[in-house]
């Protein structure tokens, strides 16, 4: 059975040669789909978390609202559907792959501008439905871009499209974070709440989708065909048929076939693959990012609680952020291609945990300019080292038969328990301070380095 599994280059392969893939048309593809899949989740997360503290919302509200996210962990059930169902006109004129893109690039577009219009100070609600059609569209988004790179590609381009998608993801990133604060605080003639900024930020965020649903326009649909795929529809053909056989009603036997083929087929096939090592091997991705995630929900309010004003955080993220976050993912990709998976994973959940320790550091000095300068750029590196090889790792385990429904089912394992735990995050600040969350948040991520060390020994990468 095919899998995915990226090349590894000989030893006398040199860093120049390494680097060269990046010319390649496909891979500049996959970092403009990056830029569109990275705008939305700040926008709902913690661009949001400042937008809401500033209105005046608390910090256990903010930590509850932040489950909206959650719609990213639950993307697995209806990736089935995405992976195999078609869009009447759409898909005849763009392909299946492109037109789920297009349709759940402007759903997102409509909602972020639907955001813009909102004011939670009056209208929670409303607030918060359009921010649930941002998560759920972008989370749509993400099955496709994910299905398109893995068939886009063999195997020897998929750690150079991991690692420039990652680098247009964390841009994006910076763009939903630093980029929507510094537009905010511009339009901004004082530090107190405005809706007015907030909004011309959205507005201008909503705009930068357009760089997603052009990219749709330019690529090209991937054309994968296999003798698996097409052993594939032959037995869902089969079990229809046998199914008719005992007067189960036509429509309803193909159906039953189809969800055989689309959700059972995907599942068993992983575990089937890794056997007794499956189980470890989704306790590794259920937890990879745990000590980011519940971190990362209480960063911006914890800047406005500090003191810092949008201006100081957007422009310490915007010079600095941007340089290690492109010096991250870079080298993450390159590492990738000289060394173990399982290393560079580990080297990306070491760094989170070190910076989220350094987080505790500023909240216990308070107010210092530099320490932030140092605490951002740290963020940025260490997560696009982590994202990179978690990216590069999943896609791995991916059978590329079932890319959209395997894919979307590690990644989302990869929020569910860290989204749920962050929502809590803001009851823990009101009870034992930042300088305890931190320095928690830090010692949560130490058991997930256990795990890869384990996981390294028992499993050949």
């Amino acid at each position: 059975m095919t899998t995915t599994n990226t090349a590894r280059p000989s030893d006398t392969t040199t860093w120049l040669q390494s680097c060269k893939i990046y010319l390649e048309k496909r891979v500049a593809i996959l970092f403009f789909l990056g830029f569109s899949a990275g705008l939305p989740i700040l926008l709902v997360f913690s661009t949001l978390s400042f937008w809401l503290r500033e209105a005046g919302v608390s910090r256990a509200s903010i930590g509850f609202f932040s489950w909206i996210a959650l719609a990213y962990a639950f993307k697995w059930i209806w990736s089935p559907f995405v992976d195999r169902l078609s869009i009447p006109l759409l898909t005849q004129w763009l392909g299946r792959r492109r037109s789920w893109l297009l349709a759940s690039q402007v759903a997102i577009t409509l909602a972020i501008i639907g955001m813009a219009m909102s004011d939670p100070k009056q209208n929670l609600t409303l607030f918060a439905i359009c921010a649930l059609i941002v998560a759920y569209s972008s989370a749509t988004q993400d099955i496709v871009i994910d299905a398109f790179r893995i068939e886009s590609a063999p195997e020897k381009y998929q750690a150079a499209m991991a690692d420039a998608y990652m680098t247009g993801y964390r841009l994006a990133m910076i763009m939903a974070g630093a980029g929507s604060l510094a537009i905010a605080a511009w339009f901004s003639d004082s530090e107190a709440y405005q809706l007015s900024a907030w909004s011309i930020s959205y507005f201008v965020m909503a705009a930068c989708m357009g760089v997603g649903i052009i990219t749709t326009f330019i690529a090209k649909e991937p054309n994968y065909q296999s003798e698996h795929h097409q052993l594939l529809q032959q037995q869902q053909q089969e079990l229809s048929s046998r199914l008719s056989t005992y007067k189960v009603p036509t429509i309803l036997a193909r159906f039953m076939a189809w969800l055989d083929i689309a959700i059972i087929a995907p599942f068993s096939d992983f575990f089937s693959r890794y056997g007794k090592h499956a189980l470890l091997i989704l306790l590794l991705i259920g937890t990879y990012r745990i000590s980011d995630i519940v971190m990362g929900i209480m960063a911006n309010p914890f800047y406005v609680d500090m003191g810092y004003t949008k201006g100081e955080v957007a422009a310490i993220s915007k010079v600095f952020g941007v340089i290690m976050t492109l010096l991250g993912a870079g080298l993450g990709g390159i590492l990738l291609t000289r060394y173990s998976t399982y290393s560079i994973l580990f080297l990306g959940a070491f760094l989170v945990v070190v910076t989220n320790l350094i987080f505790a550091v500023l909240a216990f000095v308070g107010k210092d300019l530099t320490l932030l300068t140092l605490i951002i750029s740290m963020d940025n590196i260490s997560a696009g080292i982590a994202t990179t090889a978690f990216i590069t790792y999943i896609s791995k385990l991916t059978n590329i038969e079932f890319s959209a429904t395997q894919y979307a089912l590690f990644s989302s394992m990869m929020l569910l328990f860290p989204k749920f735990i962050a929502g809590f995050s803001g009851v823990y600040v009101d009870s034992f301070g930042y300088v305890n969350f931190f320095v928690a948040s830090a010692l949560i991520g130490v058991p997930v380095l256990g795990l890869i060390v384990i996981l390294k020994q028992i499993i050949k990468d």
